[in-house]
C-alpha cells in the first residue's frame, strides 16, 4: 500500500482540488442569468391570469390587455425596445407560484399578494407593491345584505390557491360566524358557480370583484360590500437565485411611479429628456449610467414610457376613469397626494 508523506498529502490535496476547480469552471460559465436567457430567447415570458378585466384580459383579437400586463410590456421595452416581445401564459391561481418555480415563466405577473409565507417558503421573491388592494364580498341585491355580518351561516364561493381562503376562515372564526366553503380550481369556474346561484356571496380582492361582476348576465343585480376584511399587496414576482433580474422587475414599477411624480408622460417624454432638472435627467438616462448598472441601456424608463406611459397613465387606462371599472384611485395614488404609492429615487 502506497503511503504519503504529510507534505505530499498536503500537495495531492491541493492538485485535486485544482482539478475539481478547473471541471466545475466551465459549467459556471455556462450558467445564464435570467436577462441572459430572455435576450437569448428573443422574448419575455411572462405569467398572466386566466383573464381579469383590468389586469389582464385578451383583447378582441387575442391580445392580453391590462394593468398587470403593461408591467410585463414595460419590461420587455426596456429589454429589447418592443414591447410586443412578450409572450403571455395564462395561470390558475392553484398552479401560478409552481409555475414561477419551474422555470416556465421569467415574471408572474397577475394579482398576486404579497405574504410572508409566499416570500420565505416558496423559493420566490415579491419585488414591488404596484397595487394595494383588500378581500370584500359580491352578493345579490335581492338578498338583501348589505354589510359582512349578515353572512353569518352563507355559502361563500372562493377560487382555490389564494390567501382569500384563509383571510375568509379568519374573519368568520374571530367574529364567532358560520359559513361554509364552496371551493372551485379556477377563475370562471367560481364565477359561474355564484352567477348559478351555489353559494350566496362570493368572495376575492375587491378590484377583481369588480372586473368580474361585468362578466355576470346582469352586472346592476349584485352589490360590492362596503368592508374590506384583509391587506392585499399585489404585484409581480421573480424566482430567488438572481438578483438583478429581481432589481430589473422592481426598479421598473418604480420608474413608473417617478415617472408619473415628475410629470413625464407618453406624450411629452421626448421634451422631458431634455429637462434641467437633475433627478429628471437621472431617470431618462441623459445623466449618470444607471441604466447600465441594470443591465440595460441607459435611455430605458425613456423606452417604458414610450410604450405603456407612467404609472397613473396605465392605471386611468386599465383600472380608473378612463376605463369601464372606474376604480377609485384610493390608496393607490401618489404619495404626494396622500396616497401610499411611493418610489425610491434613481441617484
Amino acid at each position: 500500500m502506497l503511503r504519503l508523506s504529510a507534505r505530499h498529502a498536503r500537495n495531492f490535496g491541493s492538485a485535486l482540488a485544482g482539478l475539481c476547480l478547473a471541471a466545475a469552471l466551465p459549467l459556471a460559465a455556462q450558467a445564464q442569468t435570467t436577462l441572459e436567457r430572455i435576450k437569448q430567447r428573443g422574448q419575455l415570458i411572462c405569467g398572466t391570469s386566466q383573464g381579469v378585466a383590468g389586469f389582464s384580459l385578451p383583447d378582441a383579437q387575442g391580445q392580453w390587455r391590462g394593468f398587470d400586463t403593461d408591467l410585463c410590456r414595460a419590461l420587455a421595452a426596456a429589454i429589447f425596445n418592443d414591447q410586443e416581445k412578450a409572450k403571455y401564459i395564462s395561470l390558475a391561481s392553484k398552479d401560478r407560484l409552481t409555475v414561477l418555480q419551474s422555470g416556465e415563466i421569467d415574471v408572474l405577473s397577475r394579482t398576486t399578494t404579497w405574504t410572508l409565507g409566499r416570500d420565505a417558503g416558496f423559493g420566490l421573491n415579491f419585488t414591488a407593491i404596484n397595487y394595494f388592494d383588500g378581500q370584500g364580498f359580491l352578493v345579490r341585491k335581492s338578498t338583501g345584505v348589505k354589510d359582512i355580518k349578515a353572512l353569518n351561516g352563507a355559502s361563500i364561493c372562493v377560487a382555490q390557491g389564494t390567501t382569500t381562503e384563509l383571510n375568509l376562515a379568519d374573519y368568520f372564526r374571530n367574529h364567532g360566524m358560520k359559513y361554509e366553503v364552496i371551493a372551485y380550481a379556477g377563475l370562471d369556474e367560481t364565477i359561474q358557480a355564484y352567477e348559478a346561484g351555489r353559494c350566496d356571496a362570493y368572495t376575492t380582492d375587491l378590484s377583481q370583484l369588480a372586473a368580474n361582476r361585468m362578466k355576470l348576465k346582469a352586472p346592476a343585480e349584485h352589490d360590492l360590500l362596503p368592508e374590506m376584511i384583509s391587506k392585499e399587496p399585489l404585484g409581480p414576482w421573480v424566482r430567488q437565485g438572481d438578483d438583478a433580474w429581481f432589481d430589473i422587475v422592481r426598479w421598473t414599477v418604480y420608474a413608473m411611479l417617478n415617472a408619473e411624480e415628475f410629470g413625464i408622460t407618453q406624450a411629452n417624454v421626448d421634451e422631458m429628456v431634455k429637462s434641467n432638472n437633475p433627478e429628471i435627467k437621472r431617470l431618462l438616462g441623459s445623466e449618470g449610467k444607471f441604466g447600465e448598472s441594470l443591465g440595460l441601456s441607459n435611455d430605458w424608463v425613456v423606452r417604458i414610457v414610450k410604450a405603456v406611459g407612467n404609472y397613473g397613465e396605465s392605471f386611468d387606462r386599465h383600472l380608473g376613469a378612463k376605463s369601464p371599472l372606474n376604480l377609485p384611485r384610493g390608496m393607490n395614488r401618489l404619495w404626494t397626494q396622500g396616497g401610499l404609492q411611493y418610489a425610491p429615487p434613481v441617484r
